[in-house]
Formats: structure tokens, C-alpha cells, sequence
């Protein structure tokens, strides 16, 4: 039996692309940001990108990309904006992306797929929405596996930490167990490889190896700064004058070059700015650039991003990357599914 895959909130493709190198069948997947539809295609050979509103779509659009008999997949990770730490403190309430985890409950009830999966961040289990969700499947009759998985642990070189959830009717399910506990990949074994770059500059060979153009002031800064290190390295007349004062002491994370050695922080949606986090090249004097965040989200190198010869949206690139589930992550999650599939059929 084959299992057969739709992929909610799909984005430029990365649970899609690591659910295919899992030798899961992607049918389609669905996102309201046309940006995405190239990325998502173009790599994800066979997936159709449809771009419509999960809150508007039915049971009846999900359902007839299955196939007669297939293993029915329904995998999704909603925006994680109205879950993060940074909402603490606010009504989320007010966050017009809070219901997408409802509309994803909702046609889970509607398809009655086989199994499940979706992927989020660690703070999901801190509000209702996602207490809700886990328990429509349990009154469903779902087996749940869900926990919060260190993706270094798994071959991901970054420092990132996901929550997962996995759900079947066809037997107990469960996420593989770490395949990188020795020492982690690296930013070196990751992006140590690509050539050289200034700030601003854009690689003649791949033009995604390409990175943001720094200020003077933040060219002195990041010239003063340590492989591993914070602005505190720095000379006080370069110093942010919020980072001078009291309340901003505590902020050390930001203006910082990686190390070498160790793997990446998270990517997030900003990772190519040098002064949205640990964001700086190692040596180089410039933020990473678009191919390597991609790297660090685990997309095959020669993964595109939007059409060749065709100028590009460096913002729009950076969202995409940042907001994707790594790709071996993907992977991951689907070599578990397969696993329930194949205990399911042994028994």
C-alpha cells in the first residue's frame, strides 16, 4: 500500500519536498501566498500547488486527490506566528491566523484521513486551540505521538526546536529516535563549501548565494565582532543606543557572527538581516545569504526558489526559507509514517 499525501499551508515546499524524500507521494498542497507557487512546483515534481484559504477549503477538494486505496495523509503546519513567544501578552485572539489550526481539526473530521502530522513550535501546547486539536483526534479514535524534537538531533544543522505531532488510525505511531547523536553538522560542513561573498553581493554562479547589503555603521560592527561573540564585543561608540541603556543589557542575542563549529541558530524569516540575531558569517563581513539559510533549513542545493533569469524579491526569498519546515525534518516524519505503515501490515 502507498501513502498519499496533501500538505496544508505548503509554503515554497520544504515538509513536502522531505515527505517525497521519504518516498511519500505528494498530491497537491495548498497556501494562500502565490510567491510560493514556483518554489513548490518547480522542485516538488507532480505536487500541484493550489492557492486558496485552508479556512475556505472542503473535504470534498481534499478528498479527490487521493487515490482509490491509498494510505490518506493530511499534513499541515499553521503558521506559527499566534503561537510564538513574541505574542505572550496579547489577546491572540485578535491574530486572523489563530483559526487556521481549527480549520485544520475541521478537515481532519471531514476526510477521516489514515494519518496525520503537523508541526509547529514549542509554545502550540501553551494555549486551547491545540489542547482542541489533540482532543478531536483522540475522540476520533487517533493514536497520538507528539513532542517537542530537537532538530539537531536529526541531522538539521541549526539549533532549532519543533513541536510534532503525528497521528494514525492504522496503529501505534511514534517519530523515529535521534539519527545524529554523536556530534552535530556544522555550519562549516554546511555552508563552507560556497564561494566567498562582500556584503551585497551576489554570487555568478548561483544567484540565491546572494546576501544583504550592510550600512557603513553595521560593516564597522560586524568587523568588530567574534565568531560566537554579542555586541558587547564592540567599542561603545559603535553600540545600538537602545543596548547602551539599562533595559537593553539583556539583549545579547542580535549582531552576532556564527561559529564555525557548531551549528546554526534558528532560521527564522529574518536570518539573512546581520541585526536580527546570530545571523553574521562566521569570518566573512555580511550576513548569511539566501542559499545558505536554505542550506540550514536542509533544502537540496540546487533547491530554486523562483523562475532563472528572472529577478527576484530578496525579502520574499528570506520568508519562504524561514518559514519552512526543514526539509529533514519532513523527511523524518515521513520515514516514521512508513514505519506505522509497515508495523500495520506486518501484524
Amino acid at each position: 500500500m502507498n501513502i498519499e499525501a496533501v500538505d496544508l499551508f505548503c509554503g515554497a515546499g520544504g515538509l513536502t519536498a522531505g515527505l517525497r524524500q521519504a518516498n511519500i507521494t505528494v498530491k497537491a498542497g495548498y497556501d494562500i501566498e502565490p510567491s510560493c507557487a514556483y518554489a513548490y512546483e518547480h522542485n516538488n515534481h507532480g505536487a500541484k500547488f493550489i492557492l486558496q484559504d485552508v479556512q475556505t477549503v472542503t473535504a470534498q477538494d481534499i478528498a479527490q486527490h487521493y487515490s482509490e486505496g491509498a494510505i490518506r495523509l493530511l499534513a499541515g503546519c499553521a503558521p506559527c506566528q499566534p503561537f510564538s513567544t513574541y505574542n505572550q501578552g496579547r489577546d491572540a485572539r485578535l491574530d486572523k491566523k489563530w483559526p487556521l489550526l481549527y480549520a485544520f481539526a475541521r478537515l481532519i473530521r471531514e476526510v477521516q484521513p489514515e494519518l496525520v502530522t503537523m508541526e509547529n513550535v514549542p509554545d502550540v501546547t501553551k494555549h486551547d486551540v491545540y489542547h482542541d486539536f489533540v482532543a478531536n483526534l483522540k475522540q476520533q479514535g487517533y493514536e497520538i505521538w507528539a513532542d517537542k524534537v530537537e532538530c539537531v538531533a536529526y541531522g538539521i544543522p541549526q539549533n532549532r526546536r519543533r513541536h510534532v505531532l503525528l497521528a494514525s488510525k492504522i496503529g501505534k505511531v511514534s517519530l523515529l529516535p535521534p539519527t545524529h547523536t554523536g556530534n552535530p553538522i556544522t555550519v562549516r560542513e554546511t555552508i563552507g563549501h560556497l564561494p566567498a561573498l562582500h556584503s551585497g553581493e551576489q554570487s555568478s554562479v548561483d544567484a540565491l548565494h546572494r546576501c544583504a547589503k550592510l550600512s557603513e555603521l553595521n560593516l564597522k560592527r560586524i568587523r568588530a565582532s567574534k565568531a560566537g561573540g554579542t555586541w558587547r564585543d564592540w567599542p561603545v561608540e559603535l553600540r545600538a543606543k537602545c543596548h547602551q541603556k539599562a533595559s537593553g543589557q539583556s539583549y545579547g542575542s542580535v549582531y552576532g557572527r556564527m561559529e564555525w563549529d557548531k551549528p546554526a541558530p534558528t532560521m527564522t524569516t529574518l536570518c539573512t538581516g546581520f541585526g536580527n540575531g546570530r545571523f553574521g558569517h562566521p569570518e566573512q563581513d555580511r550576513g548569511i545569504s539566501l542559499r545558505e539559510a536554505a542550506l540550514f533549513q536542509s533544502f537540496p542545493m540546487d533547491y530554486q526558489f523562483y523562475p532563472p533569469n528572472r529577478a527576484f524579491n530578496f525579502q520574499s526569498i528570506a520568508k519562504m526559507i524561514g518559514n519552512a519546515v526543514p526539509v529533514r525534518l519532513g523527511e523524518i516524519v515521513g520515514l516514521s509514517l512508513l514505519n506505522t505503515l509497515y508495523s500495520a501490515t506486518a501484524d
